[in-house]
């Protein structure tokens, strides 16, 4: 069995590890933004589309922040008028298991909210 300081060292590492993961995807959008690259790679006005209540500036400094950290890509589209697409990179890729895991807890979360209010109507 681990010791006491042992276990309080885990605990310090799994703490920073969280801290450093929140800093880079904190906030409302940038996890809604990767789960939706990670299906396919959208244009600018796609994901403002896919990520409901977004706004444009919102979702250009989450973008920034995005591609900063070596998440996404940015790739400027040969067209008239010029267009962004977005992909998300092979390191990128590594969150795919996490917003699945995230979403399977939602759904989970959704299922068990909605069970406890029709049972108080009961």
């Amino acid at each position: 069995m681990k010791s006491e300081s042992i276990l309080i060292e885990d605990c310090s590492q799994t703490v920073l590890a969280i801290n450093d993961t929140m800093e880079i995807l904190g906030g409302k959008w940038k996890v809604l933004i990767i789960a939706c690259l990670c299906y396919q790679p959208m244009r600018y006005s796609e994901l403002l589309k896919k990520v409901q209540g977004i706004s444009g500036k919102m979702l250009s400094r989450e973008l920034k922040e995005l591609e900063v950290n070596g998440l996404i890509e940015r790739n400027v589209l040969a067209t008239s008028p010029v267009s962004v697409a977005y992909k998300i990179t092979k390191y990128g890729k590594s969150l795919k298991q996490l917003t699945q895991t995230i979403a399977e807890w939602g759904l989970q979360h959704r299922a068990r909210i909605l069970k406890d209010m029709r049972q108080e109507k009961v």
